[in-house]
């Protein structure tokens, strides 16, 4: 947003800006391996050591860290707009894979409040480590709160990330969703937000009705992302980053489509959307790192 368009408004929202640049307390986690099998089920994934729990999906990664993330995202916009927020965008920097019986620990700081014009964005930066301390996935992510504009940016936005991908998709493939998908994913992630439950909770606040997850959308379209770039293997994904574009119900069919984009140190490197039956796209400016 400008200054011009900013000083074009007449009122500004009162966003809480205690929390940027203040980490959290770490909040723990054990990972159950019943808890990464239900994720996989309400993921309708197919991997053998996703169903089994011995290794997480790679969005799982949004669970350990949801506790003290979304707080941050929920609490610091006015409280007559903090059910307006979507998610906005998702960065991962993987460093290890999630295994079954693990003990994690995850703290995470606000970098910033940005406004445009119909919103201001929420950045958050996530650390999530072993007990010992090693690094497990580092994350970025964005909520971005409809109507509610901040006076001016404070803090940072999240990393640029710039690709060139090839002009075609060397494959696209198409999904649908269950229609019990919201509510089973509201269970193995721990994100009960009533917008994804309540139609006509949702539709107060300018949705059709119940929406899916972000992540949970991102969950089926890094299936594709992972058999068709990786063999299936989570070790080999190195980095993970999208913009949420727009929100899908469960009625929605999305295709899911993957360029090639070059490699960089070691890794293979490709670019990925995910389009609505209309045309639109769900999910856009996507990332992806594969080790080789």
């Amino acid at each position: 947003m400008t200054n011009t368009q900013v000083s074009e408004i007449a009122e500004f929202d009162e966003f809480d800006l205690a929390p940027i640049g203040k980490w959290s307390e770490p909040a723990e986690f054990f990972v159950d391996r019943e808890r990464l099998q239900a994720y996989s089920r309400a993921t309708n994934d197919t991997v053998s050591d996703h169903l089994s729990g011995d290794l997480a999906s790679p969005i799982f990664n949004v669970v350990p860290a949801f506790k003290v993330i979304a707080p941050l995202t929920e609490e610091m916009p006015p409280p007559a707009k903090r059910m307006m927020g979507l998610h906005g965008e998702q960065d991962f920097r993987f460093h290890r894979p999630i295994e079954g019986g693990m003990r994690l620990f995850t703290r995470a700081m606000a970098l910033g409040v940005t406004p445009r014009s119909t919103g201001s964005l929420i950045t958050v930066r996530g650390l999530t480590t072993t007990e010992d301390d090693d690094l497990v996935v580092e994350q970025f992510v964005t909520v971005f709160i409809r109507t509610a504009i901040a006076p001016e940016a404070i803090g940072e936005l999240p990393p640029v990330r710039a690709l060139v991908r090839e002009p075609e998709p060397f494959v696209e493939v198409t999904q649908t969703f269950d229609v019990d998908q919201t509510y089973r994913y509201m269970g193995a992630s721990g994100d009960t937000m009533p917008l994804h439950s309540e139609a006509e909770f949702a539709r107060r606040f300018g949705l059709p009705g119940i929406i899916l997850h972000g992540n949970c959308t991102l969950a089926f379209a890094t299936r594709v992302l992972l058999e068709t770039t990786a063999n299936n293997d989570v070790r080999r994904l190195k980095r993970l980053a999208v913009r949420f574009s727009r929100w899908v119900t469960p009625q929605d069919t999305i295709t899911t489509r993957v360029f090639n984009a070059g490699k960089t140190e070691g890794r293979s490197v490709y670019g990925f959307e995910t389009l609505l039956a209309n045309g639109q796209a769900c999910l856009s400016d996507g990332l992806i790192e594969v080790e080789d």
